[in-house]
C-alpha cells in the first residue's frame, strides 16, 4: 500500500510507556520526525525501531519544541501526534480517503476527534469529547498559539474535520493526573504574573463550578460513570488551582 504523503512529528520524553503504541499507529505515513528531550530511558531506541529521524533537543518550552520539530520535516503536510495518542484505523483510513480524493487542494487544515481513556473506560461525554484539534494542516499555513502547555494549531485557510478518532492514553491513575495537573497549574499561574495580568477574583468565584457543571449535566459526564464524575469534578477544580497559585505568586 503506498504511504502517504505526510510528515509526522512527535515530541518524547522519557515516553518508553506509550510511544511504540503511537508509531505503530504511523505507519501509513511516510515520515515520522521525532525530537526527545534527552530521555532516561528505552524511548530513543524504540524511536529508531521506527524511523532514522530522531532528534534529541533540549527542552525550551512546550510550543517552541514542537515548532521545532515542525521545521525538521519535509512534507509540505504534517500531522502533529502526540506520545500519549494512537491514530485509530478509522482515522487513518480517512486521511487515506482525503487524499486519494485530492481534496487537500480544497483545504489547509483537518481537525480530528480525540477520545481519552481514563480510569479504564473512554471518556465519550463531558468536558473532554468531543475534544477537537487541528492536527493535519498545510505547513506553510499553520501556526502555533496559545500559552504552554495547551498551545493549539490554526491555519489560514480553509479547514474540515476527519471521521475516525485519535485515541488518547494521557493519564494511567488519578495520581498521575493530579501530577499533571499541578504541572500544568504551574505554568498557567507563571504566565500570568509574566504578563502582569490583575487577579480576577469573580472568574476565581464563578469558573470552577460553572466548569463543572457544564462537563457533567450540560455535556452529560454522567453518562460516563464514576470517571464521569470524576472528570467534571478535576475540570472544575484545575480552573480553581489556576487561580490559587496566580494569587498566591502575585501575593508572595
Amino acid at each position: 500500500m503506498t504511504k502517504l504523503p505526510i510528515s509526522a512529528y512527535v515530541i518524547t520524553l522519557n515516553e518508553e510507556k506509550n510511544i511504540r503504541r503511537c508509531l505503530e499507529s504511523l505507519r501509513d505515513f511516510e515520515e515520522i520526525v521525532v525530537v526527545d528531550s534527552f530521555s532516561k530511558d528505552a524511548t530513543v531506541d524504540i524511536c529508531r525501531e521506527y524511523t532514522d529521524k530522531v532528534y534529541q533537543h533540549e527542552w525550551p518550552g512546550h510550543t517552541n519544541q514542537y515548532v521545532y520539530a515542525v521545521s525538521l520535516t519535509s512534507h509540505e503536510w504534517v500531522f502533529w501526534i502526540d506520545a500519549d495518542e494512537v491514530v485509530s484505523p478509522e482515522l487513518a483510513e480517512d486521511i487515506r480517503r482525503v487524499f486519494a480524493n485530492s481534496a487537500p487542494q480544497d483545504y489547509d487544515g483537518y481537525y480530528v476527534s480525540r477520545m481519552t481513556f481514563y480510569l479504564g473506560r473512554w471518556i465519550r461525554h463531558g468536558a473532554w469529547y468531543p475534544d477537537y484539534k487541528l492536527r493535519l494542516f498545510r505547513k506553510s499555513s499553520g501556526k502555533y498559539v496559545n500559552d504552554d502547555p495547551h498551545m493549539s494549531v490554526i491555519v489560514e485557510g480553509r479547514t474540515a474535520r476527519l471521521n475516525g478518532k485519535l485515541l488518547h492514553y494521557s493519564m494511567a491513575s488519578f495520581s498521575d493526573h493530579l501530577r499533571r495537573l499541578d504541572s500544568y497549574t504551574d505554568i498557567y499561574a507563571h504566565n500570568q504574573i509574566k504578563s502582569e495580568a490583575s487577579f480576577p477574583l469573580f472568574s476565581m468565584l464563578t469558573r470552577p463550578p460553572l466548569r463543572f457543571l457544564k462537563s457533567y449535566v450540560l455535556k452529560a459526564g454522567f453518562l460516563d460513570g464514576m470517571p464521569g464524575l470524576i472528570v467534571a469534578a478535576m475540570s472544575g477544580f484545575t480552573v480553581f488551582a489556576r487561580y490559587v497559585k496566580f494569587w498566591e505568586r502575585k501575593h508572595s
